[in-house]
């Protein structure tokens, strides 16, 4: 079982990446606390558990190898772990040349929605789908990150290597141009 402990100090898990650089062997606590995130965010994303499994473990095996890499910029580690992951469901849907579908909760509508000063329907819902479809690559995926991954925005700007502030917002710029499409679509 791979559970997810969040009560750990930030200085431990630096701790466990420099031991992880030193020995391979000593992976095991970083992978044990961020799989069922990163497992979680793949099968979001492409909705097939083989797949997932498939992608994850290319994730952790890449984490691992490249850990030497890895420059602590004070975000979390598992913005690392994010960005490796989005890479590798990126080039998975470029091999093989398909699109990736985004799939969104209700309760993830109605939060979009209701930042947008909409009102949720079904019939809303299913045109915001469409209008992200439309919208570049990284527009969308800010947007799913933040309201269908429920990501921080300190994990966000991990992720792209930005400031905190920065990724506030672009992920409010990607709202607002979902905004105008979204309204544009009626």
């Amino acid at each position: 079982m791979h559970a997810i402990n969040t009560t750990y100090s930030r200085e431990e898990e630096l701790s466990q990446i420099n031991a992880a650089r030193l020995d391979p062997s000593r992976f095991a606590p970083l992978y044990d606390r961020h799989y069922k995130l990163i497992f979680l965010f793949i099968h979001h994303r492409v909705r097939d558990k083989e797949l997932t499994a498939d992608l994850t473990a290319q994730v952790f095996l890449k984490a691992m190898l490249n850990l030497s890499k890895y420059v602590d910029r004070g975000h979390p580690f598992s913005s690392w772990l994010y960005r490796i992951a989005l890479n590798e469901v990126n080039m998975h849907y470029r091999k093989a040349k398909k699109e990736c579908d985004i799939e969104i909760r209700e309760s993830d509508a109605v939060e979009m929605m209701d930042e947008m000063n909409e009102t949720y329907s079904e019939e809303n819902c299913t045109r915001i789908l469409q209008v992200l479809g439309e919208m570049n690559e990284e527009l969308s995926s800010l947007i799913e990150l933040r309201f269908m991954q429920r990501l921080s925005f300190q994990e966000i700007a991990g992720m792209y290597d930005i400031t905190e502030a920065n990724a506030k917002m672009k992920v409010y710029r990607a709202l607002e141009k979902l905004k105008q499409l979204y309204q544009k679509s009626h």
